[in-house]
């Protein structure tokens, strides 16, 4: 932070979004290889190093009893069968190194796939939780520009496709070992027949080089198609009322038809590049073989190639193409890691701007004034939303903050709470600059109820204690009382441990806002923040409220955004915003004797102050013509 911003001087329009919001492009391969990646995600890898080794010893013990098996059924026939009964011991001998290299590969199948799983099953943990953490504490700036659906395609997809990266490459450590060493052999025992039978490998390193091209594009339309078609069925099960309202579930249907026949065709291509290769590598693998029966056994009549190395051939030539098969599928995996990777780092790398300054303080609890002084503000350089703005709230009083859409009032009231930082002026609370301060302290000094009330899956009684899981059941049932939900609760199937649907999906949008009333109260926070808090409650239920809230709003601070004249009225002092700018203020009753802004906003408005004294409505003009 800048000289001039701490000192309120200058104007300090957020820097470029360079960084700070994640990048729109979603692709599905990145570089085959890429060094920064590799070198974050082996961070993460770092502390279970000592596992990664035994894997990869487990791994490489695997590899070379597989490349061991056909080597003793060799020798087995070479020097013990064909020698007859002379060879009786050494067979014996073979027969026990042959169950010996068996179980020892049975247990290094074991430990690898244990370890590895481990592994990668703890890896995912800490990328989840790091990203997971660090979305905790990113500004809200981000979070506005961001798609939900683009983070959690990163903390499930992404993720996933990193720990899948991390358990093939261990593998691929196997395959690729298992391909050099079974070259090795198949050349070391005997080199003619040997590169006759790798004849075959330049015939499948062309049909990769050319297959590989139209797989991909063809994969990456299937996968294309198929977010399109998440996209419009999700868009259709949201809207699916007004799409009867409308009577346009066979105009819908012929829309999502022609998505959905489009994604069957992209996933049939893909299907039909991803199942080609099954017969070539087959194909292939049978001329391997052919090679070896009719060379090699033409060798073995001849007396110039034993019997026993050509079933090792034949061993071999069966599992020469796995590792293959394998090490290609890595290529592809490793791909995806990489672009995968890259946006999952890209989110650990947001900065976040809003942050406890080193000699951060403890927020007192008699700090209640709250004070704004000179502040320009905005959420994209060049547009300010508040424009060198000045207003003080004293300590217990209520004020309201008035004005058209845009005006800046929830601004005002984020800036309280430290959402986002001032471009230019200071912000205090009880004269300490918010930003002296340390966030954990102010969050539990303002407390805050917004239109749009979010409740988390849990109980009733956990989710009113959610800023303060020390209240007791006591303290939790007479914040329910104050705010009139204590009797609807009581009429749940299991009251205050009711368990609550995501967001609250059990309960009407009133009780749930009644909640949310009935959380800020539990926190007992010195200062409190309404943001159209009563907008969705009914005229009865905000009659209620009100008479709460007027005996528990004595001695604390409290800044009210509303457009209901019960709410309006009931405040010490009414603020009125246009354009970002404070352009009047006073009582009800100062504001309509000005006929200011106010006045007519009033007037406007008129027909949504439902509960107005009869009578009233014959003094004031109807503008709806109701």
């Amino acid at each position: 932070m800048t000289a001039a911003t701490q000192a309120g001087s200058t104007v300090r329009p957020p820097r470029a979004v360079v960084g700070s919001q994640v990048s729109f492009e979603e692709e599905m391969f990145g570089a085959a290889f890429d060094g920064r990646v590799v070198r974050r995600f082996w961070t993460f890898v770092t502390p279970y190093r000592r596992r990664v080794r035994i894997g990869v010893a487990a791994v490489l013990v695997f590899t070379l009893t597989q490349v061991a098996i056909p080597l003793v059924l060799r020798y087995a026939i070479d020097d013990a069968l064909v020698a007859g009964t002379s060879g009786l011991e050494v067979l014996h001998f073979i027969v026990v190194a042959f169950f010996g290299v068996i179980g020892l590969n049975y247990a290094s199948n074991f430990v690898q796939e244990i370890v590895v799983g481990r592994i990668s099953a703890s890896l995912l943990f800490d990328l989840r939780g790091a990203m997971y953490r660090h979305l905790q504490h990113v500004s809200l700036s981000f979070m506005d520009k961001t798609e939900v659906g683009r983070l959690m395609s990163r903390l499930q997809g992404d993720v996933n496709a990193l720990q899948e990266f991390l358990e093939t490459s261990i593998f691929a450590i196997g395959d690729f070992v298992l391909l050099i060493g079974i070259v090795t052999v198949l050349l070391a025992l005997d080199l003619e027949l040997g590169l006759l039978t790798l004849s075959v490998v330049p015939v499948l390193v062309v049909v990769r080089i050319v297959w590989l091209p139209h797989a991909r594009r063809a994969f990456l339309r299937a996968r294309e198609t198929s977010s399109i078609v998440n996209g419009a069925l999700a868009e259709n099960v949201h809207g699916v009322r007004t799409i009867q309202e409308m009577g346009r579930e066979a105009v819908n249907f012929q829309l999502f038809d022609d998505k959905a026949t489009d994604n069957l065709r992209a996933h049939l291509r893909a299907s039909k590049f991803s199942q080609v290769m099954i017969p070539i590598v087959d194909t292939l693998t049978g001329i391997a073989m052919a090679v070896v029966i009719v060379a090699g056994g033409g060798m073995v009549l001849e007396q110039r190639l034993e019997l026993g190395v050509m079933v090792a051939f034949i061993f071999y030539v069966q599992r020469f193409f796995d590792p293959i098969r394998s090490l290609t599928i890595q290529y592809s995996i490793m791909q995806r890691a990489m672009a995968a990777g890259q946006r999952i780092f890209e989110v650990l790398d947001v900065p976040v701007d809003v942050r406890d300054r080193p000699d951060a303080v403890a927020m007192p609890r008699e700090a209640r004034t709250i004070e704004l002084d000179d502040v320009t503000f905005g959420y994209a350089p060049g547009h300010p939303v508040l424009r060198n703005i000045s207003l003080r709230v004293e300590p217990g009083e209520t004020v309201a903050l008035v004005g058209p859409t845009g005006s800046g009032k929830t601004s005002i009231t984020a800036l309280v709470h430290r959402f986002y930082d001032v471009w230019s002026g200071t912000v205090r609370i009880g004269g300490h600059d918010v930003r002296d301060v340390r966030q954990s302290d102010l969050g539990a000094h303002v407390a805050m109820v917004l239109q749009e009330p979010f409740l988390f899956t849990g109980s009733v009684y956990d989710n009113i204690r959610y800023n303060k899981a020390d209240a007791t059941r006591a303290a939790v049932e007479e914040a329910a009382r104050a705010v009139g939900a204590h009797d609807f609760i009581g009429r749940l199937p299991q009251g205050y441990d009711t368990m609550l649907d995501q967001r609250g999906a059990n309960l009407s949008l009133g009780q749930r806002q009644l909640l949310s009333f009935a959380r800020a109260l539990v926190a007992d926070a010195p200062i409190l923040v309404l943001d159209e808090a009563t907008a969705n409650v009914d005229s009865y239920t905000e009659r209620q409220i009100q008479r709460a809230l007027a005996r528990l709003l004595r001695g604390r601070t409290a800044i009210v955004i509303a457009h209901r004249l019960a709410t309006i009225r009931g405040a010490d002092r009414i603020l009125v915003l246009r354009d970002g700018q404070l352009v009047e203020q006073g009582t009800h009753d100062d504001l309509i004797a000005l006929d200011g802004l106010y006045a007519r906003l009033y007037r406007l408005n008129y027909a949504s102050f439902d509960d107005l004294a009869a009578g009233e409505s014959d003094s004031e003009p109807n503008p709806t013509g109701t």
